[in-house]
């Protein structure tokens, strides 16, 4: 089924009684300046709403395609963390163990107490590297290993909150080396463990043999929008080297280090905070699957349950010195609040700079998932994800 909307290719289907997600993802296109991108939701396993449209980039006459992908920056969190669930499930990780007990080399430099919990909770005090990281440190597993075991924390564990951006993958995918008994990488163990049982189209380290035609260019903000998109003292902090901020998502390595000249993305370097490519359809079939219990990778009601949970906060509370609000994580995810309100109170997920968005709803067995290629700039979710969102909680069987 497709439909033509001011010349614009809105393409797929919605199950009966998710209608207002389409009309929403077409008034992203006519009303919200999308360019190209997909939504879609599954409930209870079945996938009720699966829509793209627009085209690859603004200058092309080329459609976005069912199959085509692109990165989704810190949306790759929520996938990154569900490695961890999946080795928590196995009985081979305890989130409220010490990370010393699995990775002997971490405790350095300070860091002998900091908890699993802790780190997946943004409160482990690092968000920044010392140390120079670049390409070649993050494509050699051992050297990064190094770098991670001998950095100091910025705060003592559990003080503060301070959003990892860039770093937290990182400790995941050396947590994950060390639990699995294959001693695989993050990104290789979500491949073969996650990512091919459910036959998601999503990787952490995109391999050589997914075609540029299959990939979508992101367009970076204007520089109007960068100035006038986001608070000022976001801004005025984004361009401090002493701040929490630019330590975490400017710096060293730097949010944008993974995406290559032609704004697609580094193949075969692996980012799991932030370099994921895929999807929207992978996206939300594997939150979906969280959601309906996990069956079909043996998750434990033990592991869903946990991932329900509140999050706990910080002994000084869920101010985020980085991102220089209030916001909750939890295991890994982020968890809704007033800074980011998404699905019910059980629900967890992660955005991803510019727009892109992840959820499992539990509570209503609901995954979704929205992938775009125009960045846009709000840090309390973008507009077009908002209005997909608003749309899907009017839907009955969402509610």
């Amino acid at each position: 089924m497709a439909i033509a909307q001011k010349a614009v290719l809105i393409a797929g289907a919605v199950g009966s009684g998710f209608e207002p997600v389409r009309k929403a993802f077409v008034e992203n296109f006519t009303s919200r300046g999308e360019i190209g991108g997909a939504c879609c939701v599954y409930r209870h396993g079945e996938k009720v709403v699966d829509l793209w449209g627009g085209v690859l980039f603004r200058e092309s006459d080329e459609p976005w395609r069912a199959d085509t992908m692109v990165v989704v920056h810190s949306a790759t969190k929520g996938l990154a963390a569900m490695t961890l669930a999946l080795l928590h499930t196995r009985g081979l990780l305890d989130y409220d163990e010490r990370i010393a007990t699995y990775w002997p080399e971490f405790a350095q430099a300070g860091k002998e107490r900091i908890t699993v919990r802790q780190l997946l909770a943004h409160q482990a005090g690092l968000y920044g590297f010392d140390e120079p990281v670049n390409r070649d440190a993050v494509a050699d597993l051992d050297r990064l290993a190094g770098i991670m075991a001998r950095q100091r924390p910025a705060t003592a564990p559990g003080e503060r909150q301070a959003y990892h951006a860039i770093t937290l993958g990182f400790y995941e995918s050396e947590l994950v080396r060390r639990i699995d008994p294959a001693h695989r990488s993050l990104g290789r163990f979500f491949a073969e463990e996650i990512a091919a049982p459910l036959g998601l189209e999503f990787y952490i380290g995109l391999p050589r043999s997914i075609p540029d035609e299959r990939l979508a260019p992101l367009e970076p903000p204007t520089l109007r929008e960068r100035l006038t998109g986001l608070p000022l003292a976001f801004t005025v902090a984004a361009m401090n080297p002493l701040s929490v901020l630019y330590k975490s998502l400017v710096a060293n390595p730097g949010s944008g280090f993974y995406v290559d000249e032609h704004r697609r993305v580094v193949r075969e370097l692996e980012v799991p905070s932030g370099g994921g490519v895929g999807t929207a359809r992978a996206i939300a079939k594997a939150y979906g699957v969280f959601a309906a219990g996990g069956k079909e990778l043996g998750l434990r009601r033990g592991t869903i349950e946990a991932l329900m949970a509140p999050a706990i906060p910080s002994r000084n509370g869920f101010y985020d010195d980085c991102l220089r609000g209030t916001m909750q994580f939890s295991l890994g995810f982020m968890k809704p609040s007033g800074g980011f309100s998404f699905g019910h109170e059980g629900a967890f997920g992660a955005p991803g700079a510019g727009g892109s968005m992840g959820f499992a709803d539990p509570e209503v067995g609901i995954g979704y998932g929205y992938v775009t290629n125009r960045m846009g700039m709000q840090l309390q979710g973008d507009p077009r994800d908002i209005a997909l969102r608003a749309a899907l909680r009017q839907c009955p069987a969402a509610r």
